[in-house]
């Protein structure tokens, strides 16, 4: 389900929650679907239950999960967290744009960079 890049300087949580958004985002994990339990992640990543704790918890305040205490959590609905979604990606843009700006770049310019990235993380993700 998740692989970890001990070499990746951010924290864990960061990591596991980036990978469990990337699956309900992807469709790889459906709507409702019940996630493994705290201890059971955990034990599959070899790291400490309060790690999964908190990137559960990250996951909820985000709207891509939920929990039924005393069954486990579960993946929300896509209104539940696209809303969230959009608005990330809106203000990365923006902060984006505010860069390009300041360094001169033309939206031209800008256009060009964007869609050769995007082309190649495409292609990148079609060769996985």
């Amino acid at each position: 389900m998740i692989t970890l890049d001990y070499r990746d300087k951010r924290p864990i949580y960061e990591q596991v929650t980036e990978k469990l958004s990337h699956l309900i985002v992807c469709g790889a994990l459906d709507e409702n679907t019940k996630l493994p339990s705290v201890r059971q992640l955990a034990l599959s990543l070899s790291v400490n239950p309060n790690t999964i704790q908190r990137a559960y918890s990250e996951l909820e305040s985000k709207g891509y999960i939920y929990t039924v205490v005393g069954r486990g959590n579960f993946v929300s609905e896509k209104k539940s967290w696209a809303d969230t979604l959009d608005s990330a990606l809106e203000s990365a843009i923006q902060s984006l744009v505010q860069t390009a700006l300041a360094s001169g770049y033309s939206k031209e310019s800008l256009l060009q960079s964007i869609s050769q990235i995007y082309e190649k993380m495409i292609k990148e993700a079609n060769n996985d």
